[in-house]
Formats: C-alpha cells, structure tokens, sequence
C-alpha cells in the first residue's frame, strides 16, 4: 500500500494484494487531474515456463521467484527502467521478447533492495473476503491520521474484537496494530519526501501518532532507518537519478 509519484516504477510478486493512493486532490468534483500507468503482465507458469527453464536464464528465474514481496525501483535506474518498457510497449514479435529480456536483466542486477510487503507468501482470498478485506482496508486508509480502536473497526467487519483479530491475522498475516502502523509510515515517509512540512514532529502527528518517541520507534521498525535518515537517503538517490 503506497502513495506513488510520477515516475516511480513497482515490481509486484504472483498475487500480491496492493494497493496505489492518488492524492486526495485527484478526486475533488472540480479535479482535473488523472493518472496513467504502464503495466506489464507476465506468467512465468504459462507460455513462457519452457523459455525459463533453459539454463542459460537460470538466474532471472531464481531472481523471479525471490521477488514474490514485490520492490520499488531505486529512483537513480527509474529512467532507464521506463525506456526499456516502453520498447516493450512499443515493439512486437521477437523483438519485444528481447527488450523484455534485457528488462529482467537489468532489474535482476539491483542490490538490496527492500521489499514492498512484509508478508513471504500472499494470502488466497475468495471473492467474497476480497471485498470483505477490502472494506476493512479503505475504513483504516481513509481514518488512519485518528485515533482508531481494535474496537472501531471489528465494528466494519461486523465482528467481536477476539473474532476480527483472528481473521484479520488469518487473511493478512499481519495483525491489526502492524498493519495500521504500516499505513501510517508509509503516509509519514510520503509528507517527509515532499519535504512541505514544518517538523518531523508534526508528520508524526499528523499521520496518527500521539508520541514522538513512539513514531520514531515504529519509522525505523518499518523502514530500517531514522526518520532523518529515509529522508538524507531518498534525496540522495533523487540527486544521483
């Protein structure tokens, strides 16, 4: 669950749930605003399982299946990312196989990356948990800068506490405080980036955090760094782009 910006470049694993926020501008009545993405689908299991099975691609198929979480492309390689797709986009035939290959080579070469998803397998949804889950997702995206009890949102799954931690755990494998903390950074980490804010004290307030203390623990148990640290980082990666 991101809030993205123009340019930015998501690898998604087999399944994996996720979800991109516009900004909240982008669906103001008067909005003029829109969005336009890029995708590209591939099954490694369909028409191209023999093509990966040839040695000589060995490890882009090692590096497909330790993928499954998902990465953001490091900013500094998002240019050069975008023109290989956009071959691919633009070209058919074997050609279009060979700008694909030269794609996976490149994003096969990326060191340390973060993944985008804590969770090592994503769960099997039904439709009906799909929607389900769903609700329960936008209830917390959309109050996450609250106060929201265990209590306010067994409430949206019309559910006991006890039975809503359980299924929450069940289908997301995260509970409901780790997942609510996530939302909360990954919105602090996008104010922190946009670099319009009077102090890392007001994000954290501002993101649903009553303690300081408390969101710089929390930032660095997501993030792996200081809250000055990820921003240090993300401009120095904007810079070297």
């Amino acid at each position: 669950m991101y809030a993205f910006r123009s340019g930015e470049i998501y690898w998604l694993g087999v399944n994996l749930p996720h979800v991109f926020k516009s900004d909240p501008s982008y669906f103001s009545p008067a909005s003029r605003k829109k969005v336009q993405t890029l995708n590209i689908f591939f099954n490694v299991k369909g028409q191209l399982d023999s093509f990966f099975d040839l040695p000589e691609i060995k490890n882009l198929k090692n590096f497909l299946l330790n993928q499954q979480s998902g990465f953001k492309v490091p900013p500094q390689y998002s240019g050069d990312v975008a023109e290989k797709m956009l071959r691919i986009q633009n070209s058919t035939g074997v050609d279009q196989l060979i700008h694909f290959i030269e794609l996976l080579k490149q994003l096969s070469s990326f060191h340390e990356l973060q993944p985008l998803s804590s969770c090592a397998q994503p769960a099997a949804y039904s439709e009906h948990e799909g929607i389900r889950i769903g609700a329960i997702y936008n209830f917390i995206m959309q109050q996450y800068d609250k106060p929201i009890t265990l209590e306010d949102v067994a409430k949206q799954a019309h559910m006991t506490p006890q039975a809503f931690c359980r299924y929450f755990k069940k289908h997301t494998l995260h509970t409901f405080v780790s997942f609510l903390n996530e939302v909360r950074i990954n919105e602090a980490c996008k104010k922190l980036t946009d670099g319009n804010y009077d102090s890392i004290a007001t994000v954290a307030y501002n993101c649903g955090f009553n303690s300081i203390t408390n969101f710089n623990r929390v930032f660095k148990s997501v993030t792996r760094k200081s809250p000055s640290e990820y921003v240090e980082s993300y401009m120095a990666n904007v810079a070297s782009a």
